[in-house]
């Protein structure tokens, strides 16, 4: 039944990567907010209003299916980032309750760019910490501090994730927004944006080379390689004018960078720096072949009416505001 566990994994990546793509173009558009004027956040805003709601419904499925499928993972993982996981939820109702009471005082604009730009900073700070191992021993608890979980290698993946999600939000906009003035302004700020992107992008790449141990797995380059040529094509197609080419490759940067995070850790999926036998696997942290065989029939047919809902409301929504 270990063909169960591997399921479940790639199940689990899916719906991370469809997270961090559908989730990342939105924390990109909060954080762009700053520096407009209460007209150009509100069409900013608009662009993002009939998605954000079923976005975050990726990150509480995701959650739910590691709970179910790996529940040592996910007693463990919430051990160790009870802190990063408590502010990014106050950041996440934060958000919320901004785009709800917006209109109250422009002010509270601001609350949205906060609660865009910390998740995704601590997204990047936690899953490099996966990579880089965090102090879990044989019992599969976690023995650390809060200090452990940032380092200049965990620092970095932070600010390459919210570049990356950045600019990924404004290859959205350029798709989705109607005013051309705005739409010109995005583009001036996309293609810096961009650069710095990559640039961290690729830094990631190499510490991730270094300070970690995924070269144990000979394939790990293959997806972070093929996401920092996507994202190259990315800048270059945005500032050429060709925007549809530009958010297709800003997505595959983004699906390149988790899915080459989760193949550098497969069989792994929590790393422990005390002692590589007490890391947490698909195997010794895995729920009972009988509880995976019940969910693998659910997700079976709950998967594919989630994926088109989804794809019926972009498709319902997909003129330009």
């Amino acid at each position: 039944m270990d063909i169960l566990n591997i399921i479940w994994f790639i199940l689990i990546l899916v719906l991370f990567t469809g997270f961090f793509i559908l989730e990342g173009f939105d924390y990109g558009v909060g954080i762009l907010l700053l520096g407009k004027n209460r007209s150009e956040r509100t069409s900013l805003l608009k662009s993002i209003a009939p998605f954000w709601h079923a976005n975050q419904v990726w990150m509480i499925t995701a959650g739910g299916a590691l709970f179910a499928a790996f529940p040592h993972v996910y007693a463990t993982m919430f051990s160790a980032f009870y802190l990063a996981l408590f502010l990014m939820l106050f950041a996440l109702i934060l958000r919320g309750v901004a785009f709800e009471l917006r209109s109250l005082h422009s002010s509270i604009d601001y609350a949205i760019v906060f609660g865009s730009l910390l998740p995704a900073i601590l997204w990047g700070v936690a899953l490099a910490n996966l990579l880089q191992g965090i102090p879990i021993d044989s019992r599969m608890i976690f023995s650390g501090h809060f200090i452990d979980l940032l380092s200049p290698y965990t620092i970095l993946a932070g600010l390459a994730f919210a570049f990356l999600f950045i600019f990924h939000g404004a290859s959205f906009l350029l798709l989705r927004l109607a005013d051309d003035r705005l739409i010109l302004n995005i583009k001036r700020l996309a293609y810096p944006i961009g650069i710095i992107a990559f640039f961290l992008y690729i830094a990631f790449f190499a510490a991730t080379g270094y300070f970690t141990d995924v070269t144990r797995n000979a394939s790990w380059y293959s997806p972070f390689f093929i996401g920092a040529i996507s994202l190259f094509n990315s800048v270059v197609a945005t500032h050429r004018g060709r925007m549809v080419a530009g958010f297709i490759f800003s997505t595959l940067s983004v699906a390149g960078l988790i899915l080459g995070i989760f193949v550098g850790l497969f069989p792994r999926i929590m790393v422990s720096s005390l002692n590589p036998d007490w890391s947490l696997t698909i195997y010794n942290a895995a729920s009972t072949p009988h509880t995976l065989a019940i969910m693998t029939g659910a997700a079976v047919v709950l998967v594919p009416i989630v994926l088109i809902y989804q794809a019926w409301t972009y498709r319902t929504f997909k003129a330009r505001v």
